[in-house]
């Protein structure tokens, strides 16, 4: 199949393809839109199975990071790099270095940072090649480093919007989360939840993170193949992508919806079946762009962590404009969420 009939396709500026014999390196870099700037997003790390799930994570993790960035407010568009994890070549300074001759090879039209299956330190060594990259370590009270916390406060935040629209309750105190992965991410997001009166069942295919984690917060663990369907108010989905489809919809048992992970619909029919079933989907670009809004305030040394901290408690009035609009249109959140973001970033 041609990449122009993908249906993650949807019109991309540019898709970059890098292949380095000599390191090992395999990529792919998307460039969905550089409308409102540079195309910014992280790096992903990860094992497909073939080329085709790589291009279609790359393609649809662009297109979110387009509509993310936009939502947010920032001048950048979007973008994804997706490095391949094969077994003949582990991850290594010379893969990353690599990387970032190719990055540094679009001209700065895409800004990387850290996504699944990479780290602060990993951007160090991309550094060495290119100078558009962000989320590199700081000193404190700087804007960037691991941005894993700050889209963990933006979740939180935004979360509590969907629970104030459905629920009618101000705070945590005494709602049941169900959170899927326990990254940094989900980690952190459950830390504020429980400081906020929570009550928290987690999972993690890392079983020994799980219980530890249960352990420090009186949470209650399940099996990762059972905490989609746990009974809650809300579900997080903190992990990869497509997990709300047509088998698992049908089998959830929480009112609410709203996760960290990107991608959390396969197709956007999902979020019509979400509204048909009464689930408030929070749509996850409007909810996770903590992290991005703080590497980007570091790229363009717009503003301290203070400043950063400001911009995403935006989040919290965002959410609750697009679950509003969503009621008085009738509509599924997501394509309420969709026509805001295209029409910034001149697709209405």
């Amino acid at each position: 199949m041609s990449v122009f009939d993908l249906p993650a396709f949807d019109d991309h500026e540019a898709v970059h393809i890098f292949d380095d014999a000599k390191s090992g390196m395999r990529a792919i870099i998307a460039i969905h839109s550089t409308h409102l700037g540079p195309a910014a997003g992280g790096c992903r790390y990860h094992q497909y199975a073939d080329s085709e799930a790589a291009l279609v994570d790359a393609l649809r993790l662009s297109r979110g990071m387009s509509y993310k960035n936009a939502l947010a407010g920032l001048p950048a568009g979007g973008g994804k790099a997706v490095l391949f994890k094969r077994s003949a070549f582990p991850k290594s300074d010379a893969i990353l270095e690599a990387l970032g001759g190719a990055i540094s090879s679009l001209n700065g039209n895409y800004v990387t940072a850290e996504d699944i299956g990479m780290s602060d330190a990993d951007m160090e060594v991309i550094a060495r090649r290119t100078k558009h990259v962000s989320g590199l370590p700081v000193a404190g009270g700087k804007a960037g480093g691991n941005p894993g916390p700050w889209t963990a406060e933006g979740v939180f935040l935004g979360m509590r919007a969907a629970v104030r629209h459905r629920l009618g309750r101000e705070g945590f105190k005494g709602v049941h989360v169900a959170i899927q992965g326990l990254g940094s991410v989900g980690i952190a997001l459950a830390r504020h939840l429980a400081a906020d009166g929570a009550r928290l069942t987690v999972a993690d295919i890392d079983e020994a993170k799980a219980a530890q984690l249960a352990g420090e917060l009186r949470a209650h663990v399940v099996a990762p193949e059972e905490i989609l369907f746990t009974e809650a108010d809300v579900l997080a989905p903190c992990a990869l992508g497509a997990v709300l489809n047509e088998e698992t919809i049908p089998a959830l048992n929480a009112e609410i919806v709203a996760g960290a992970a990107n991608n959390q619909l396969r197709r956007p029919e999902d979020g019509d079946r979400l509204k048909e079933r009464g689930v408030l989907y929070v749509p996850d670009y409007a909810l996770n762009a903590g992290g991005i809004i703080n590497v980007m305030a570091e790229y363009f040394g717009d503003g301290d962590a203070e400043a950063v901290k400001t911009r995403i408690a935006k989040i919290e009035d965002r959410v609750a404009k697009i679950l509003t609009r969503a009621d008085q249109e009738g509509e599924a959140t997501n394509r309420v969420a969709d026509q805001m973001a295209r029409e910034l970033i001149g697709r209405g």
